[in-house]
């Protein structure tokens, strides 16, 4: 997994987490479903990579 795409997966997760949260306290269900979307985008790029990552040895 290389450097850039584990931190490209991370930046996601987190950004759609803050996303979420913040969709949440101002009652913006559309944007809380982007938010989350953003954050699973990043959790499956992480596996990606990972796995990618277990096969390269």
């Amino acid at each position: 997994m290389s450097a850039g795409e584990k931190a490209k997966a991370k930046a996601e997760q987190v950004v759609g987490k803050a996303v979420q949260t913040l969709a949440h306290a101002v009652h913006k269900d559309d944007l809380a479903a982007k938010g989350a979307a953003l954050e699973a985008r990043g959790r499956m790029r992480g596996a990606k990579e990972g796995a990618k990552g277990a096969f390269k040895h």
